[in-house]
């Protein structure tokens, strides 16, 4: 079947193309390019409107499996957004054995193509090293270093750690995870060990081990890391590491509040002083105190009680947000995290909120927006074919209406569907039009 989508202005940062044109799509590539109207089989009309590469999301949690089935939730969310390929098993966590999960979305499909990380943590786990507080032993470290080298070699785009996460593991046990990378040079990923004022020795320690294996290095959700007034000094250091030899980059989401599990070590003691806040802060996304703020007795009972119960913290900077994005070394990435359509907005509204709010008033040009999210994340992922539009490259496309375009997710209500995204195609098949999800299993497992 051959699709045109025709009169739109089309926006290629791999290309450096900014130009009205027409493309054509056959057997899932863009067979190709011009400013004719070729024979095909449908024409969507794009005049008026943004075409682009699929949006890629570079750092987001993937769905659970539930009796051996993907259960979706928030990848139709990445899909409403113009997501074409969404990257998980971020922050050291996957949900289920990550070359597994490939295989079923192989087997099944998804609303997105679905790329993973091997998560550190999820390894050391697997190994016996439950307590995350407690150092791991010889044999549990060789047990999690096999498990994730076998991940790499079933497809996995690299090695992502939540050293936040994981106080109990040392130098060893990280640089030995992180080693695994080098035969294959693929990226190793963390939510770093320390945010507010210790992020800067977080970002040395990990930076360490780029160095050491000669890996490139990406600073998950910088925004969460340094965005309570360390902005300037964080991208002065990274600045540094480039200029010193290091392939070093970070992603952002575009809100001013960070989302977490209650019961996790960031809400260990000390929290409240580490953000100079108290706990009216923190806001309940899930369970009895649903849409409310903390007191000291229900974080208490909650943690308790509910360990996993997902939070949002609105302690973030705008500033330091906003300079991060003016970066050139920071893409987008959602960090979205939902549980039966709960958690923080950014699951459901991080792109079309970028545009809205970052790119439409100014903060950088549609060009560079569009940049941060396709090409940019594309390059730092070896995926050739992707986040481009040149003949021969996949056709994974996001059609949108830039003077529309705005996410609806609140706090309130995390899940509602942006508005302004017309078409999206994956592999060449039209499965979102108009915002409406018409076809759910376009995507593909991306193997790296």
């Amino acid at each position: 079947m051959k699709t045109l989508i025709a009169g739109g202005r089309v926006i290629d940062p791999a290309n450096r193309v900014d130009a009205k044109l027409n493309l054509l799509l056959e057997n899932g590539k863009i067979a190709w390019v011009g400013v004719g109207t070729p024979g095909a089989d449908m024409t969507l009309d794009a005049s008026g409107k943004i075409v682009t590469p699929g949006f890629i999301d570079i750092h987001m949690h993937e769905d659970p499996v539930v009796n051996g089935c993907i259960r979706p939730s928030i990848f139709p969310m990445m899909l409403r957004m113009g997501v074409t390929t969404a990257v998980g098993g971020n922050c050291g966590i996957n949900v289920y054995d990550p070359g597994d999960y490939l295989e079923l979305v192989d087997r099944r499909g998804a609303p997105v193509n679905v790329a993973l990380f091997a998560g550190h943590e999820y390894y050391r786990k697997a190994a016996g090293a439950a307590d995350i507080y407690a150092a791991a032993s010889e044999s549990e470290k060789q047990g999690m270093e096999a498990g994730i080298r076998a991940a790499l070699d079933r497809g996995c785009v690299g090695v992502s750690f939540g050293l936040r996460y994981v106080p109990g593991a040392d130098r060893d046990e990280f640089y030995r995870a992180a080693k695994c990378c080098a035969p294959s040079g693929k990226l190793i990923a963390s939510h770093l060990r320390d945010d507010a004022d210790g992020i800067f020795d977080a970002i040395d320690e990990f930076c360490a081990a780029g160095v050491e294996y000669k890996l490139p290095v990406q600073i998950s959700h910088i925004g969460s890391m340094g965005g309570f007034g360390q902005m300037e000094g964080v991208l002065r250091q990274l600045d540094a590491y480039r200029l010193n030899g290091l392939d070093v980059a970070m992603d952002c989401y575009p809100y001013f509040a960070f989302s977490t599990r209650i019961g996790t070590p960031t809400y260990d003691p000390g929290w409240l002083e580490r953000y100079h806040c108290d706990y009216s802060v923190l806001e309940f996304c899930e369970g009895k105190y649903k849409g409310q703020r903390a007191t000291k007795e229900t974080f208490d009972e909650i943690r308790r009680d509910f360990p996993e119960c997902i939070t949002v913290c609105h302690v973030m900077q705008e500033a330091d947000i906003r300079g991060a994005f003016r970066h050139k070394a920071v893409m987008l990435g959602s960090d979205g995290l939902v549980n039966n359509g709960q958690g923080h907005p950014r699951a459901a509204g991080s792109f079309p909120r970028f545009l809205a709010e970052f790119s439409r008033k100014g903060d950088l040009s549609l060009y560079d927006a569009v940049e941060k999210m396709t090409s940019q994340s594309a390059q730092r992922l070896g995926f050739a074919n992707k986040g481009r539009l040149n003949v021969g490259a996949d056709a994974d496309i996001t059609v949108f209406d830039y003077e529309t375009v705005q996410d609806k997710a609140t706090f309130e209500h995390p899940a509602a569907a942006p508005e302004g995204i017309e078409y999206v195609l994956i592999g060449g098949e039209l499965a979102l039009e108009h915002g409406e999800i018409i076809r759910n299993d376009c995507g593909k497992a991306v193997r790296k």
